[in-house]
């Protein structure tokens, strides 16, 4: 199953995300098919970026979004 989730960048108490399509049995960090943006909580403008070109497809395509990710982009 493809999912669309977080991968968690950055280091120590400085958080970065990156949003990536990546197989549901892969790490949280591990092997990814494509990043499709980030979202740094940190900062206070330009929080989220992502191509929503490329997110319709994936989502097409039969790909899952996660629970913070749908709750990011909507």
């Amino acid at each position: 199953m493809v999912k669309i989730r977080l991968s968690r960048k950055g280091i120590k108490k400085k958080p970065f995300y990156q949003i990536i399509v990546t197989n549901s049995k892969n790490s949280r960090d591990g092997r990814f098919i494509e990043k499709l943006g980030y979202f740094n909580p940190l900062k206070l403008d330009k929080k989220l970026k992502f191509d929503k070109n490329r997110l319709d497809f994936w989502i097409s395509k039969g790909a899952i979004l996660s629970k913070r990710v749908y709750n990011l982009i909507k």
